[in-house]
């Protein structure tokens, strides 16, 4: 039998709350290499200056440590458990919570959640967050923080589409999502991609996919054949940085997908901005 490992939630908390402050502060490596790369190859003038631009500023913020964007967003966390984990302290929700709540403040990062949605009064310190949870094999949990912004959020989809649509509608499913976007979603973009499941499972794979690596594709490769193909539609549209015209609309796409229905084709289109906020720790 596997020996338990001890975790006190403070240990949670502690870490949230630096990946809270140092993801808004501090591009990820991916993404650092997907605007380099993007300027190098941008077919626009205007374009190519933009992306220069959003260097600078990447520049700027992480030197003087203040936030890369002025919407820090809702706070998305994704824990990964292993099974042989126990946590000891207290509540586990309430420690992320806990790391949110001091990482907003101790950051001074923007409080941009109203505790409810219709009444909208501000919580005041960015709680509560959005939280993930899977338990898997193994002794350690991996934290991901990815703070989204409403920005592109506000310009996802969901679709329920039928088996007859197949990988056309897919496709379909996110241009249309992405052109309807257009400059709203602050692109270049980063675009995730669910597809089966049910209603709630596409959703969370697509928000999940915004975090894995922007260089990489899927191990399948009948997906990988349609991230490419999307992404090489989507850059044609020529929506271009800030919207301004341009060979890049988006780095990047990435598609999860899971079992589904024999009625159904779920796809979930989870659109982020050029910056696409995260950062993974393991305990």
């Amino acid at each position: 039998m596997a020996e338990i490992r001890e975790i006190d939630v403070a240990a949670v908390t502690d870490q949230i709350r630096d990946m809270c402050i140092h993801a808004n502060y501090h591009l990820s490596e991916d993404m650092c290499d997907q605007l380099e790369r993007a300027e190098a190859a941008e077919s626009s003038a205007l374009g190519k200056q933009i992306l220069g631009q959003l260097q600078e500023n990447l520049s700027i913020a992480g030197r003087g440590n203040v936030p890369i964007c002025q919407d820090t967003g809702m706070a998305t966390i994704f824990l990964d458990i292993g099974q042989n984990v126990h946590f000891t302290g207290g509540s586990l929700e309430d420690a992320v919570n806990e790391g949110v709540r001091q990482g907003y403040q101790e950051g001074y990062l923007r409080k941009s959640i109203v505790g409810d949605p219709l009444l909208r009064v501000n919580t005041n310190d960015n709680t509560p967050a959005v939280v993930h949870y899977s338990i898997v094999p193994g002794s350690n949990v991996s934290i991901t923080v990815a703070p989204k912004g409403f920005g592109s959020e506000n310009k996802s989809r969901l679709f329920m589409l039928t088996p007859a649509d197949g990988e056309e509608g897919v496709i379909d499913a996110v241009l249309q999502t992405v052109q309807a976007a257009g400059p709203n979603a602050c692109p270049p973009m980063v675009i995730g991609v669910g597809i089966g499941g049910n209603f709630e499972k596409c959703a969370e794979m697509a928000k999940r996919a915004l975090t894995l690596d922007t260089r990489g594709h899927s191990g399948l490769p009948h997906i990988r054949k349609l991230e490419e193909e999307i992404l090489s539609k989507i850059n044609e549209t020529g929506i271009g940085p800030a919207g301004l015209g341009g060979s890049t609309t988006a780095y990047s796409i990435r598609i999860l997908t899971y079992a589904t229905h024999i009625a159904g084709l779920p796809v979930a289109v989870n659109i982020c901005c050029h910056v696409n906020r995260h950062e993974t720790r393991v305990l």
